[in-house]
């Protein structure tokens, strides 16, 4: 390339806001990034995060060529090999462990780090040839997916309202969400909605960024919502504001819903929550008067054993209130379900069927694995008990890929890295889950060194191997054309030329949406409400001994991606855990003391923050840490157990219970 060039791309991160960016590139190079001030929903501004993404390709430990393990798993040492003796090496592995074990000893397990429906895990990249290997199939549940699970009962889908339409919402509940944070778009739609006179509630445990700026903050105990929400209808129907209409036409198994609400009044609802009960009231008369109501509910608000429920039981409030009704009214938790661009998983090309590993119970599925193959996914710092995943990852017996871009602890423990594409160098097409555009993402530049995309890899690979079945070759312009030739109406007048040349298209939906109006996507074509004595389901944490441990999302880290930038490790500073006044004077605690955060799975170092943000019984701690760059070589998920929320096998990283004990 030379000259000047206005590239136009899309951010492949895992947030709901999918931004569209614009790359400037001079003479080959990228000089500037910034958001698209043309894209309705980015408005020109990025996040503070990947308003540094440009420096983070640059990076001086960037991984550009194939590497080979040296020294011990774990240790980092490696040697740079070539692309052919990496593929040679892999291709023999693989072969010799399928021929030996069969192909489901093989584990491709890809995360969030890509949501890109080329490179990343929403098209589930490289399941052509995991399909022709017989491969184990991955479930990439660790995210959302009791929340999902909840609504699909509830809704017959996941997706809900457009969350443009907040703007306008006459009552907004930012429920579980810390939307300045983790997707701040949405703050714009909600000040649209505040001019209009809209008010704001923020539920969480925690007093984040967003209660700080909403009018109201009702701390709640962690994994109680669902209660609260039968509260808040317990008060409709006390104020018989309840729409009669939309519950005949609309809904199923509302006499019995109805009687599960009258066994939450407002004073039991208080003492399950920690919520007094005259704010319950308050909050359930609002409810009950104002139309159109809005509920953002996130992933982090269902990571606790009953997470499936509480989205479920709060997806009934809109049909109680008859909210689905009007623009502006209804629950936003995701917009994935709105998505009807194809994804060919080509399960034809299995011999046989195979297992389904879920990512979440990694420690315990490893023993029965011989290959573990990592992309877009960083565990050792993100999944649940990593300390039993740590060992595992050490076995001698076990062959472990890892593609990457930089050193991370996953990385360090594998037996060869692969060197991948980073999103300014090459092609993919996005959705995403927090509004209703689909995106292009156009290279701006040339890859580094040696690095090659997620497409380019299994292209490759399956060559080495010498498989011929013919869909494993195809470009990464032909996999786009495919996944946007579906007939589903909302693709209608969208074209791979079109977004070339545009960069983004709205879906073809109304605007404004009210998707459930008259009816919803279940065989009945009705709202189904939870079943008897199943709209809430406690914490297992609830009466346990110690303090509830909330890991909540990370102002300069996404997850564990930028966990290595140097200046926003310098902005999150050391690591710290929340602690009310009450529970540290019980334990003798003073601010700033580094303490033990510990139970029966393991433990990390923090330092104390004597802070009326979080109360009695709950202490909060940021996730994002690499945990070779944490004191004590730990981060928070050497302390969360691997269990199953009640849908989907959702994580339950909000519902452990932990110690603190100062370092001697």
């Amino acid at each position: 390339m030379s000259g000047n060039l206005q590239v136009l791309g899309a951010c492949p991160l895992d947030c709901p806001d999918t931004c569209s960016w614009v790359v400037t590139v001079e003479d080959g190079k990228a000089v500037k990034m910034r958001g698209n001030p043309d894209q309705p929903y980015t408005r020109g501004a990025l996040c503070v995060k990947v308003n540094r993404y440009l420096e983070h390709t640059r990076a001086a430990d960037r991984i550009l060529h194939p590497l080979r393990r040296t020294g011990p798993k774990g240790s980092g040492q490696f040697e740079r090999i070539s692309w052919d003796e990496a593929l040679d090496e892999i291709a023999t592995r693989l072969r010799q462990i399928a021929d030996e074990h069969g192909g489901e000893a093989i584990w491709p397990y890809f995360g969030t780090g890509s949501l890109g429906y080329l490179q990343g895990c929403e098209g589930v990249a490289g399941r052509r040839f995991w399909n022709v290997l017989g491969a184990s199939k991955h479930w990439l549940n660790i995210c959302s997916s009791a929340g999902a699970s909840g609504l699909v009962r509830a809704n017959g889908t996941a997706a809900g309202m457009d969350p443009e339409n907040f703007a306008q919402a006459k009552l907004i509940l930012l429920w579980g969400t810390n939307t300045l944070t983790t997707g701040h778009h949405l703050w714009k739609f909600i000040q649209d909605a505040r001019a209009g006179g809209a008010h704001v509630v923020a539920i969480d445990p925690i007093r984040t960024r967003t209660a700080d700026q909403a009018d109201e903050h009702i701390p709640i105990r962690p994994g109680t919502d669902a209660a609260l929400a039968l509260g808040l209808l317990n008060v409709v129907l006390s104020e018989g504001t309840q729409d009669e209409d939309y519950l005949a036409r609309h809904t199923e198994g509302w006499a019995d819903f109805q009687q599960e609400i009258l066994k939450y009044p407002v004073e039991r609802v208080a003492e399950i929550t920690g919520i007094p009960a005259e704010t319950v009231h308050s909050l359930g008369m609002r409810l009950a008067h104002t139309r159109p109501t809005a509920i953002r509910a996130t992933m982090g608000i269902q990571r606790h054993a009953g997470g499936g429920t509480t989205l479920r039981t709060i997806a009934a409030i809109p049909g109680v209130t008859g909210d689905w009704r009007h623009p502006g009214g209804g629950v936003a938790y995701s917009t994935s379900g709105h998505v009807h661009v194809g994804v060919d998983r080509r399960d034809d090309l299995l011999a046989k069927p195979v297992r389904t590993l879920a990512m979440t119970r990694l420690a315990s599925e490893l023993p029965s694995v011989k290959c573990l193959f990592v992309y877009g996914a960083n565990p050792l710092a993100s999944t649940s008990d990593s300390n039993r995943i740590r060992a595992q990852m050490r076995r001698e017996d076990l062959f472990t890929v890892v593609v990457e871009h930089f050193p991370t602890d996953t990385a360090d423990h594998a037996d060869i890295v692969l060197p991948a594409t980073m999103q300014t160098e090459h092609m993919d097409l996005h959705a995403g889950y927090g509004h209703m555009y689909l995106l292009w993402n156009e290279p701006a530049t040339a890859p580094p060194g040696e690095c090659v995309s997620t497409t380019e890899l299994f292209r490759r690979l399956a060559e080495r191997m010498g498989m011929t079945e013919p869909s494993l070759f195809d470009s990464d312009l032909e996999l786009a054309e495919q996944l946007l030739a579906g007939e589903h109406p909302s693709l209608e007048g969208v074209t791979l030329d079109r977004l070339r040349k545009e960069g983004w298209v709205r879906m073809n939906y109304p605007q404004p949406f009210a998707p459930f109006a008259d009816g919803f996507p279940t065989p009945s074509g009705r709202l189904r409400f939870p079943p008897e004595d199943k709209a809430y389901t406690p914490p297992l944490s609830a009466g346990a001994e110690g303090l509830t441990l909330i890991t909540p999302a990370a102002h300069v880290f996404l997850n564990t991606i930028f966990g290595n930038n140097p200046e926003l490790r310098r902005r999150a500073k050391e690591p710290v855990v929340l602690v009310n006044a009450a529970d540290a004077a019980a334990r003798g605690l003073s601010d700033g003391q580094r303490v033990r955060v510990h139970n029966a799975n393991g433990e990390f170092l923090a330092d104390v923050e004597i802070s009326d943000r979080v109360a009695a019984g709950v202490v909060a701690s940021p996730k994002g840490r690499w945990p070779k760059f944490a004191p004590g070589g730990a981060n928070p998920n050497a302390v969360v157990d691997e269990r199953d929320a009640d849908m989907g096998k959702g994580a339950v990283y909000h519902d452990n219970v932990v110690e603190l004990t100062a370092l001697a």
